[in-house]
């Protein structure tokens, strides 16, 4: 990093606003129509990864996979995207954020529905696997274009409130799940979930299509080409003093990752096996967790600007394990758990609205796909063993024992690494070459 680069890093906005809506309202058409395509992004993204999760018992029922296998093919799916979101990162520091959007649209879209008519757990292995390659890139390069579109004292609550997304894209997962799966038989209901998982895909490209690339992007790029210089190489945010920011950056995003995983991908098993819930049944629970959840999307964004990123993660880690414990380890009856729904969602998610925007201003231009990409997507790969190791494990203990182990060591991993980096809230982006 350069000296202009790392200090106009260092340099701050006032918040002046503290409202959480206080960012929408002084959007322009542009800004409005980036903010809404990232948003439908997200909730694609939420609904895309969250149809397999729901349809997991189906899978292990109709091919006779045992539970370690079948979280086999979350975590395959996750690897993946960790790959394809740092090359998504690398590809948007190169062609722009907006083309690589429309890229990785199109790539994931195309293997949800291969999804839907795979004939065996291999072929659904493979196709969950290159699914994972768009899924993630589409990730990198939509965080870094909102990250980029948005005035720096509102970025918190911008980048916060777009990830809250995934929440809604989760409901419509569900909502889908108990429509189809009350109507048609198992046998082919898990199909047409992976059909509607494909079908909103066509929408957002269009949308996507109207969006502009942000001015310091392109700047930036204007700069690579008038000099002749290119994008920065691939390996370089492992250079130099960026090496520390992206190795703590990394662990940021495996603890969180791998503490959400570990709840969201087994909790849908646990409501139907030791609850011993209908799938339909199960359906009022999650809707608990799922609203739990968006809240705390909301609330993690207003207190990104409010509190700042660091401060947000400190105290949502700590939230998460206290509630992950209380949920899996004591004896409580179903209307209790229906209840603690509402904060393990709110603790287990909340703090993702605050990493789009951290990561962001972690990173000079010229590197922030990269550096975004793959911090973001190294956590997501190793938080990726999490799903197939919690049910190992549940093979020689309870789900609920597989499921606390690996979200407690999670999170603490997730406040180490977040309380040995700097706070953010603020910083002013300035294009370089």
């Amino acid at each position: 990093m350069s000296t202009a680069e790392s200090k106009s890093t260092m340099e701050v906005a006032a918040i002046e606003d503290t409202s959480l809506l206080a960012f929408y309202r002084d959007m322009n058409l542009q800004e409005r129509r980036t903010f809404w395509a990232c948003a439908s992004g997200w909730t694609l993204d939420g609904m895309d990864f969250m149809i397999y999760p729901l349809v997991i018992g189906t899978i292990i029922t109709l091919w006779k996979v045992d539970a370690g296998t079948a979280g086999l093919a979350g975590t395959v799916t996750l690897l993946a995207s960790a790959v394809g979101g740092w090359l998504g990162g690398y590809l948007a520091d190169r062609i722009g954020r907006v083309k690589t959007l429309q890229f990785t649209i199109i790539w994931f879209s195309v293997f949800s529905l291969i999804c839907a008519v795979v004939q065996n757990f291999d072929q659904l292995l493979i196709a969950r696997g290159l699914l994972g390659l768009g899924f993630g890139g589409e990730w990198a390069a939509g965080a870094v274009l909102i990250g980029e579109a948005i005035r720096p004292q509102y970025r918190g609550r911008a980048v916060g409130s777009v990830q809250s997304g995934w929440a809604i894209g989760w409901g419509l997962a569900v909502l889908a799940q108990a429509i189809l799966f009350s109507v048609l038989p198992a046998e082919s209901a898990w199909r047409w979930m992976f059909v509607i998982g494909a079908l909103p895909a066509l929408l957002v490209f269009y949308l996507r299509r109207y969006v502009t690339e942000p001015e310091i992007s392109a700047a930036t790029l204007a700069k690579q080409q008038a000099s002749g210089s290119g994008p920065a190489a691939l390996w370089e945010i492992f250079e130099g003093p960026i090496l520390k920011t992206t190795l703590l950056a990394s662990l940021v995003g495996t603890g969180m990752q791998g503490g959400y995983y570990a709840i969201t991908f087994w909790v849908p098993r646990f409501l139907t096996t030791e609850r011993h819930l209908s799938v339909v049944g199960s359906t009022g629970y999650l809707a608990t967790l799922i609203i739990g959840s968006f809240i705390g999307y909301l609330v993690g964004a207003w207190l990104a600007d409010r509190i700042g990123r660091r401060n947000l993660f400190l105290i949502f880690s700590l939230g998460a394990i206290a509630i992950v414990l209380l949920y899996t380890q004591l004896p409580l009856s179903n209307e209790v758990l229906w209840v603690l729904g509402f904060p393990l969602g709110f603790f287990a998610s909340g703090y993702f609205s605050g990493m789009g925007a951290f990561l962001t201003e972690l990173y000079p231009t010229r590197l922030r796909g990269s550096g975004q990409g793959f911090c973001y997507n190294f956590g997501r790969g190793v938080g990726a063993l999490f799903p197939y190791l919690v049910g190992a494990l549940s093979t020689t203990t309870t789900l609920t024992n597989a499921i606390a182990i690996f979200a407690v060591a999670a999170y603490g991993v997730f406040f180490l690494a977040a309380y040995a980096l700097p706070e953010t809230r603020g910083r002013v982006l300035h294009a370089d070459g």
